[in-house]
């Protein structure tokens, strides 16, 4: 028997059915019942990684602890899990094929004809087994990105289909989650598309162990059993996933559903314990019965498409709840600030977080909230571009600095206050060459970062070329803008805070990545806090009870 059981999660019908959310809910009750599991993605696309992609074509890029950049499903693995993922949790096409021809080209095929059976499928089996053989997990959790019956995820299909037969029936099983649309029209649920999608991936040569059907209508017995007969699964392997409020109430769902029973049975593992949901439901009651509500401004560039800043915009999740509070996220595209919409927008709101991205455009109106912020006290929260674009509102506006920028946006700007870091200058290649990764920083005694860190050292993800020009560090102190937490190896400021402001942070990180339902993170705990005491002062009375 394998030492290691594996379960693979594919998708039919339609993308954006949330097999990331179904595969990190079935770990979390697995992980509830005590077992080791982790999570991979397998992504089809032929880039190498993410981090050459624009937001608007597949969201936001997820950093690892060890510098990947990633799919940001493994963002879902780690809030769930609060496991930390790694470069092996995400293999796509281009790092697959990458991966062969090196091989090929050191001869290590030995003069054979490589093709996509047998030679890119092994590579797929080998990068799906490598988390597996590490012996840390009882179980392994793949999704495989795109929809069956896609051309681009053919290879994985396969890999996926000799691997169960390699492993047997009691070590590997297939999950397959699909859509059960409901046509008003006829008023009634309809199995066809379920059916069609399930024979699809029955010519791949693979049979589904178990079918979770995304709707928005309860499922009735008989449709269960329409879906069992003509899909070849038990009636008990037929998964409800009705739409739900929140990402965070699937686990339950899945819980009541049965899902990680029928997965145990199939898998021959022990079914003695009961999850411990205890915490994960403590947090729900918060999140779900918050005693008040404040708004939060996030001030970016790629605002279209939320999933752009889906970690910032869970690490509000986490934090509010913490905090007992709701908060309100207004997404406001800083291409398109100006009068009106601080009068009508910026003006009414209780925090203001300027956001990551890259380039020029959008700028000048990310250090116009800034300039907001500061001056009307509202507590700030600058990230990465959003830490730089406050040195620089600062820079032109009280050090008066004229036309102070960042080489990023202006190569021949006379007042670099931003400058590419020295190891980026000969760098030619864009794909994974940024800073990456965990990185420590030390913070100053009694700065509002060693207060809310609670500690002195830190370590903390970064994804960025830029870096705040230490020729002006001093200058920007004495107009107090403090620089509190530094890199202790190479003197990278990584946290700026403003004196004489009720809650003014710019950090160089993304501390957004690490937050999680269990951990929470401090930072953003601290702006929420601060926030609702703002609110409060704003109105002179105490914040509206929620009814």
């Amino acid at each position: 028997m394998a030492e290691t059981k594996y379960i693979f999660v594919t998708g039919g019908v339609s993308s954006s059915l949330g097999k990331g959310i179904i595969a990190a809910s079935l770990a979390k009750l697995l992980q509830a019942r005590g077992f080791k599991i982790t999570i991979q993605k397998l992504d089809p696309y032929i880039n190498v990684d993410p981090g050459t992609l624009n937001p608007y074509e597949h969201g936001e890029c997820y950093v690892t602890e060890d510098g990947a950049e990633t799919d940001l499903d493994l963002g879902h693995y780690e809030r769930f899990l609060n496991v930390n993922t790694s470069q092996a949790n995400n293999v796509t096409t281009g790092r697959i094929y990458q991966s062969v021809i090196e091989k090929e080209r050191r001869g290590e095929f030995l003069g054979k004809t490589v093709q996509v059976v047998p030679h890119i499928t092994n590579e797929i089996k080998e990068r799906i087994q490598l988390l597996g053989k590490s012996g840390d997990y009882d179980i392994v959790i793949t999704e495989i990105g795109g929809t069956v019956g896609d051309i681009e995820s053919l290879p994985y299909i396969e890999a996926v289909r000799q691997l169960k037969w390699e492993l047997g029936d009691d070590n590997a099983l297939v999950i397959h989650l699909t859509l059960v649309p409901y046509l008003a029209a006829a008023g009634e649920l309809k199995t066809k598309p379920t059916q069609h999608s399930v024979k699809t991936l029955m010519e791949s040569g693979i049979r589904a162990d178990i079918l979770v059907c995304r709707t928005e209508h309860e499922l009735s017995d008989d449709i269960r059993r329409k879906l069992a007969i003509f899909c070849n699964v038990r009636q008990e392997a037929v998964i409800q996933s009705i739409d739900a409020s929140t990402i965070y109430d699937v686990p339950n769902l899945m819980l009541e559903e049965g899902l990680d029973t029928v997965v145990l049975k199939k898998l021959q593992l022990p079914d003695n314990t009961t999850p411990n949901l205890d915490h994960w439901n403590q947090f729900l009651q918060r999140h779900k019965n918050p005693k008040y509500e404040i708004t939060i401004g996030l001030i970016g560039k790629y605002v279209e498409l939320r999933d752009s800043y889906k970690s910032i915009f869970e690490s509000f999740i986490h934090a509010g709840a913490e905090n007992e509070v709701k908060v309100n996220v207004v997404s406001i595209h800083s291409e398109f600030i100006n009068e009106n919409t601080i009068k009508n927008k910026i003006s009414d709101l209780d925090g203001i977080l300027v956001a990551p991205g890259f380039g020029e455009r959008g700028i000048e109106g990310k250090i116009d909230a800034v300039q907001y912020a500061r001056e009307h006290k509202i507590p700030f929260f600058g990230i990465c571009l959003g830490m730089q674009m406050a040195v620089i509102e600062i820079a032109r506006n009280v050090l008066h600095l004229k036309n102070a920028n960042s080489t990023e946006m202006d190569p021949n700007t006379k007042h670099a206050v931003i400058d590419i870091m020295e190891e980026q200058k000969n760098i030619t290649h864009m794909g994974g060459t940024m800073r990456l990764g965990s990185w420590a920083c030390k913070l100053t005694k009694g700065s509002l970062a060693q207060e809310v860190y609670k500690s002195d050292i830190i370590k903390e993800r970064h994804r960025h070329r830029y870096e705040l020009n230490n020729k002006y560090k001093e200058e920007l102190a004495h107009v107090g803008l403090k620089s509190t937490g530094i890199n202790p190896e190479t003197g990278l400021v990584e946290i700026v805070e403003l004196k004489d402001h009720p809650w003014f942070v710019g950090v160089q990180y993304h501390p957004e990545y690490k937050s999680t339902v269990a951990k929470p993170h401090p930072l953003f705990i601290s702006f929420i806090k601060a926030a609702v005491t703002y609110s409060k002062q704003k109105n002179n009375v105490k914040l509206t009870q929620k009814k």
